[in-house]
Parts: C-alpha cells; sequence; structure tokens
C-alpha cells in the first residue's frame, strides 16, 4: 500500500453492508490452519472483522478475543456471534498497541495487506510485543499476483517485515475469499456479488 486506509473506509464498509471481505463464513485458509493444529494457547483475532474466525474457534472451545479498529466492525461480530449461538468476545483495539506477551498464537486475515510500508514496521513491532516467546502469528494476506481484489503484497514484503526477532516458518500460496463489490467489478472481470478466491499469500511466523 502506498497510504494505509482511513478508520472511516472501513467503518463505512460495515455500515453499509459493502465490504467485500464479510462472507459470512470463516477463511478456508484459516479453517485448514484449525484442522492442521497450528492454532494453539490462548489466541488473538487481530483486525476480526465481522468475527467469523473468533465464533469458529471460540465455537471448537479455544481461548479467543477478537479485535477490530472500527467499532461498526466489532458490533456486527457480536451481534453476529449472538446469532449463532457462540459465546465469543470481541474489542475495539489498535492493531497498532496490542499490548505486552498475553497470546501464543495471532491469527491475521488480511490486516497485514492494508498498511504502508511505515504503518506496517509499527505494527510488526506490535505483534513481536504482544506475541510470547514460541507463539505463532499467522499472516493471510492478498498476493501481487492476484487482480486488484484490495490492497496487495509481494513475498519479499511479508519477508522483509518479519525480519529480526522472527523466524518464518513457512509462506505458501494460497487464496483467500471474498464478494466482488462493483467498484472492483472491472478489475476482477466478475459481476458484483459473485465469489471469488483471489490469490494470497499464507506465512507461519515463530516469535523466537
Amino acid at each position: 500500500m502506498d497510504v494505509t486506509p482511513t478508520l472511516s473506509l472501513f467503518d463505512d464498509a460495515y455500515k453499509s453492508g459493502t465490504a467485500p471481505w464479510v462472507i459470512g463464513e470463516p477463511q478456508p485458509a484459516i479453517v485448514d490452519l484449525e484442522r492442521a493444529g497450528l492454532i494453539r494457547g490462548t489466541v488473538l483475532d487481530v483486525g476480526c472483522g465481522a468475527g467469523e474466525h473468533t465464533i469458529l474457534l471460540a465455537g471448537l472451545g479455544y481461548d479467543v478475543l477478537g479485535v477490530d479498529y472500527a467499532p461498526s466492525a466489532v458490533e456486527h461480530a457480536r451481534r453476529n456471534a449472538e446469532a449463532k449461538g457462540v459465546d465469543a468476545r470481541f474489542e475495539v483495539a489498535d492493531a497498532m498497541d496490542l499490548g505486552e506477551a498475553a497470546y501464543d498464537t495471532i491469527v491475521d486475515s488480511a490486516l497485514f495487506h492494508i498498511f504502508d510500508q511505515s504503518d506496517r514496521a509499527r505494527y510488526v513491532r506490535s505483534l513481536h510485543a504482544a506475541c510470547r516467546s514460541g507463539g505463532l502469528v499467522h499472516v493471510l494476506a492478498l498476493s501481487d499476483r492476484g487482480r486488484g481484489f484490495g490492497p496487495e503484497v509481494s513475498e519479499s514484503d511479508i519477508r522483509d517485515a518479519f525480519g529480526d526477532g522472527w523466524v518464518l516458518e513457512s509462506l505458501a500460496e494460497t487464496t483467500y475469499r471474498g464478494i466482488v463489490q462493483s467498484a472492483q467489478a472491472d478489475a476482477i472481470g466478475s459481476a458484483a456479488g459473485t465469489l471469488v478466491d483471489e490469490p494470497a499469500w499464507l506465512a507461519r511466523i515463530r516469535r523466537p
């Protein structure tokens, strides 16, 4: 990203129901992580949005907290959890200040890629502070090999961001699922309302 989007952009997307990342279910890549046993201990779902991953994990018995900077996202997530009958916890919080060494696993689904270079560095420092020694951070981010569904990052963006103080255990190609909005239709080549799977990166990073 050249410039990190404003908070109002995200808040307005939830209020208007036009958030292309709200698909009514967890991302398949995150579901696969859980099934592979790669989510453990105390979990933070950072940039939780509509709360689908927090709800998934809470329903499976994980100690998980979902946080988002957009108040409308947290309101949406709480309504979503109530509708699904899941006792899930959500809070409004700043990803740049996540606290100190409280989490064994941090899940980032489509947050890392929204930050410009300066904010990305601040965000990664915040993740480092919040993650316990030996803990894992999972980053699902749109790839620069995509068609313009949203902000995109390269392999080197991820490797550079998680350099000193981290061990990059895995960086694989995967997909990110979203719903095409009218503003994206031409770039994607699909009609608004179409469910698409776009190229993405899935990184597994350990804090030593």
